[in-house]
C-alpha cells in the first residue's frame, strides 16, 4: 500500500482514493471499543455515522479492516497493521492542536491467552502496575487455551507452557514452571510406611479426569497409581489445590500455587517442570501496545523467576519441604 500526500495534506492511497481524519478517528475509536455502539458513544456519534465512516475508510483502502461478529468488532490483519499509522495520525493531530509534541500515549486492546493459574496467581496480582503506567491499555484475558489459536489470530499475544509448533509468530523463553508432589500437613503427618515395591504404594492421589490424561501432571500421578484407582479426580488446578487442601491425597501441583497454602512437599523435582514461552503474532511484533504487554509479561516472569521454578522453598509462604528424593518417573 502506497501513501501518497496530495497538494491539501490529505494522504492518498494509490492514486485515486483519499483518506479522511475522521474515518481514522472512527477506526480508532471501534478498534478500542469493540463495538459500534462503544465507539459512537465515546465520539458522540450516531451508529450509522460511524458504522459510515468505518465503511467509506474500508473503500478507500480497498481492504476490510474488522471482522463483524456477534459479539462485536475485531481487527482483521490489515486492520491490526493500521493500527500503528493510525495512532501515529492521532498523536500528530493532538500535537497540532496542542502545540507541543507530547509523548504518544498507548492505548487500545490486547488479547493475552494464558493458562488459567498464570492469569490468577501471576498476572491479576500485578495486573494494577501495568494499568497505572498505560491507563489507555485494556487487557483481554482469555484463560481456555485449549480453544485458543494464536495462529488464528483468536490472540495477540499468548504466555504459556506449550511451544507452537507452526505458525507465523514469535516467541521466547522467559521462565520456567516447578512442579512438587505436596499434601496437606495432617495427611503427611497420617501416613502409612510405605512398602519396599514403592515409596508411594500406601498413598492417596488426587488425580486428573480423562480429558486432562495428556497433562504431564496426570501421566506422573497414573505412573505412581501403578493401576489403583485415585481418590478423587478432578479438571482444574484449582479443584486440584481444594482436595489436596482437605487432605483427600497427594498431587502434582506448581510450587508457587501451592506454598502460599502451607502444604508440604514431599518431592520438589518431579522432571516434569515445563517451560513457559512468550508468543507474539509475527506481524503484530512491532505494535507499541503489544509489545508494552509483551515487555510486562516478561519482566514479570523474570522477577518471579525463583518461586515459578520452585528454587525458593521459602518464597510466597514457606510451606514445608521434605528431604527430596530422587527423581522418578521423568521419562
Amino acid at each position: 500500500m502506497n501513501t501518497v500526500w496530495n497538494g491539501n495534506g490529505v494522504s492518498e492511497i494509490g492514486k485515486t482514493d483519499t483518506l479522511v481524519w475522521d474515518d481514522i478517528r472512527a477506526f480508532l475509536a471501534v478498534s478500542r471499543a469493540g463495538t459500534l455502539s462503544g465507539a459512537a458513544e465515546r465520539m458522540g456519534l450516531g451508529l450509522a455515522t460511524v458504522s459510515r465512516r468505518i465503511e467509506r475508510l474500508e473503500a478507500a483502502l480497498g481492504q476490510p479492516l474488522f471482522l463483524r461478529q456477534q459479539s462485536g468488532y475485531r481487527l482483521t490483519e490489515d486492520g491490526s497493521g493500521l493500527m500503528e499509522r493510525a495512532e501515529a495520525m492521532e498523536a500528530a493531530a493532538i500535537a497540532l492542536a496542542s502545540g507541543v509534541r507530547p509523548e504518544v500515549a498507548i492505548s487500545g486492546t490486547v488479547r493475552l491467552a494464558t493458562a488459567e493459574n498464570l492469569a490468577t496467581g501471576l498476572i491479576l496480582p500485578e495486573l494494577c502496575r501495568l494499568r497505572a503506567e498505560h491507563p489507555g491499555l485494556v487487557l483481554e484475558i482469555v484463560t481456555d487455551i485449549a480453544t485458543v489459536n494464536i495462529h488464528r489470530r483468536d490472540a495477540d499475544i499468548a504466555l504459556r507452557m506449550v511451544k507452537p509448533e507452526r505458525g507465523n509468530v514469535s516467541l521466547r523463553r522467559v521462565g520456567t514452571l516447578g512442579y512438587g508432589l505436596y499434601g496437606a500437613p495432617g495427611y503427611v503427618a497420617a501416613r502409612r510406611p510405605a512398602g519396599d515395591a514403592g515409596a508411594f504404594d500406601a498413598d492417596d492421589f488426587i488425580g486428573w479426569s480423562e480429558a486432562q490424561a495428556a497433562l504431564p501432571a496426570a501421566q506422573w500421578v497414573e505412573r505412581m497409581l501403578r493401576g489403583r484407582a485415585p481418590a478423587i479426580t478432578t479438571t482444574s488446578l484449582a479443584t486440584q489445590l481444594a482436595a489436596c487442601r482437605g487432605g483427600l491425597g497427594l498431587a502434582v501441583l506448581p510450587h508457587f500455587l501451592a506454598r502460599p497454602h502451607e502444604l508440604t512437599c514431599l518431592d520438589s523435582d518431579l522432571g516434569i517442570d515445563q517451560p513457559i514461552w512468550l508468543v507474539i503474532q509475527s506481524d503484530l511484533a512491532q505494535s507499541r501496545r503489544v509489545r508494552a504487554v509483551a515487555e510486562f509479561l516478561g519482566a514479570l516472569v523474570r522477577r518471579n523467576g525463583a518461586v515459578l521454578s520452585g528454587a525458593d522453598p521459602h518464597a510466597g509462604g514457606a510451606a514445608g519441604v521434605l528431604s527430596p528424593r530422587p527423581r522418578r518417573g521423568a521419562g
